[in-house]
C-alpha cells in the first residue's frame, strides 16, 4: 500500500517572456530616426507627422525632433465619432 496518493504531472508550470509593450518615449522627449516611440499591439495610437508604424503596430521616429502626442476625431461609416491618440514628431 502507497503512503501517499499518487501525483500527476503539472501541466500549467511554464510561463512565457514578457512583451515590454507600453510608451518608450513620453510628450516632450527627444528622439532621433529609428528611436521607438510606443510598442503597442494593434493601432491604439496612430501615427502622425514624423512618425510611422512597425510590421506589429510599433511607433518609431523618421525624423529628429521632440514627441508630441495629440488627440484626432476620427468619424466612422455610421456616423459615430471617436478620438484617437496620434504620435507626432515636431522639429
Amino acid at each position: 500500500m502507497a503512503t501517499r496518493k499518487a501525483a500527476g504531472t503539472a501541466k500549467n508550470l511554464s510561463d512565457s517572456n514578457a512583451q515590454y509593450l507600453g510608451v518608450k518615449k513620453y510628450d516632450g522627449e527627444k528622439v532621433i530616426p529609428g528611436n521607438i516611440i510606443v510598442r503597442q499591439r494593434g493601432s491604439r495610437i496612430m501615427a502622425g507627422k514624423g512618425v510611422k508604424y512597425g510590421n506589429d503596430f510599433t511607433l518609431y521616429s523618421v525624423e529628429t525632433g521632440k514627441v508630441k502626442y495629440t488627440n484626432r476625431r476620427m468619424t466612422h461609416f455610421d456616423g459615430s465619432t471617436k478620438t484617437k491618440k496620434v504620435a507626432n514628431v515636431v522639429a
